[in-house]
């Protein structure tokens, strides 16, 4: 539309300037009038001034009228109000094909994401200043993507070489404690410190593993699963920390039934009903729901616990944020809730959190 009135705003002002240049020209000088080889003034026309016919000549000088300068006027003003009408509807159609391949970078762009860097605008066409930025943008996109996959492969290399040195360590341990005669209280204490240690190590480890298989997608084998039949095996699993807490749990929702990664979906429930235990209240509840909204399946686990502030809610997703004195406790790595998103967005869906106004955590996946 810019566009559109820039370019008819132009052929506007363009039109007043030619026809200001003609009435001054008009005034200026006669106009030379070429009707007929002799031009008779009849008697009963007064007001046109001077000489009106020369016989045996073609050209005869007539000096303008306001009757003439109005007339002229009056048709020139209708031509150019007919003109810029038809050069706004070109510059319409003019506009719409110039920025077609800027609509379809949109389009292409707007559809690329760290799950699909692989894709390319790959913008036909000649080499101007529309294709050059198609390839500007395919090239970054080609950085972006060497980046992204370079990052995934560090975090899962490194999680499994850390593996060893790991089981080393745990080996040591159990040797030193396992040798004959009296142990220590000292040595008994430290190796029970190690062994927890190295307990969270491998908890961070086994994260990192799936959060990196996650993020690349991780879901060359599919089936359909239940999503309520992996509540239930969760909550089976778990059944001793939900009773330590005596947790009061509730199930609701449809048998959904959806394709994907049966281990990567499998991580998702866990961790999602695992978060809902490890940060519950004593004596609390836990409710986990699922169905189908917008076409979209859907599985929720809501629990109770103090207030929470959303901004702060807001962060959980991302790997290692956890609320406030949660940081130091041993409760979790904070790689649940990112895991969660990660398996979730692997299978085109997200994960949506909110504070509850009473206290505790919704987390909802929609696939």
């Amino acid at each position: 539309m810019r566009l559109t009135l820039l370019y008819a705003s132009v052929f506007l002002g363009s039109g007043i300037l030619l026809l200001a240049t003609v009435s001054f020209l008009v005034f200026r000088r006669p106009i030379l009038v070429t009707f007929a080889p002799t031009i008779v003034r009849p008697p009963d026309l007064p007001g046109l001034p001077g000489p009106q016919s020369v016989p045996g000549k073609g050209l005869v000088a007539v000096s303008p009228t306001w009757g003439t300068v109005r007339a002229l006027f009056a048709e020139s003003a209708l031509g150019l109000a007919l003109m810029t009408a038809a050069s706004t509807g070109l510059g319409w159609i003019v506009a719409g094909r110039a920025l077609s391949p800027l609509r379809t970078m949109t389009a292409k762009t707007r559809c690329i994401s760290d799950r699909n860097l692989h894709e390319r605008l790959a913008l036909a066409g000649p080499g101007d200043e529309t294709t050059e930025l198609a390839n500007t943008i395919d090239g970054l996109l080609a950085r972006m993507e060497l980046a992204f996959e370079a990052q995934r492969r560090f975090v899962a290399n490194a999680s499994h070489e850390l593996r060893t040195p790991l089981a080393m360590i745990r080996t040591s341990v159990d040797v030193a404690l396992g040798k004959p005669g009296p142990v220590p209280k000292e040595v008994t204490l430290l190796a029970g410190k190690l062994h927890e240690g190295l307990d969270t190590a491998d908890r961070l480890l086994e994260g990192l593993l799936l959060l990196a298989r996650a993020q690349n997608g991780g879901r060359t084998h599919t089936t359909v699963v239940g999503l309520m039949d992996l509540a239930a095996a969760a909550l089976r699993s778990r059944a001793a920390a939900v009773g330590a807490k005596n947790l009061t749990v509730e199930q609701h929702g449809e048998p959904i039934r959806v394709r994907g990664s049966a281990i990567l979906l499998s991580s998702l429930v866990e961790n999602l009903v695992d978060n809902a235990i490890s940060h519950n209240e004593p004596d609390g509840w836990l409710r986990i729901t699922a169905g189908t909204e917008g076409g979209r399946a859907r599985i929720a686990v809501e629990n109770g616990g103090p207030v929470l502030d959303q901004r702060s809610v807001d962060l959980l997703a991302q790997p290692f944020q956890r609320l406030g004195s949660e940081r130091t406790s041993r409760q979790g790595v904070g790689l649940g809730l990112s895991i969660v998103a990660a398996v979730a967005a692997a299978h085109g869906g997200m994960l949506v959190l909110r504070a509850r106004p009473e206290g505790g955590l919704y987390a909802e996946v929609r696939l």
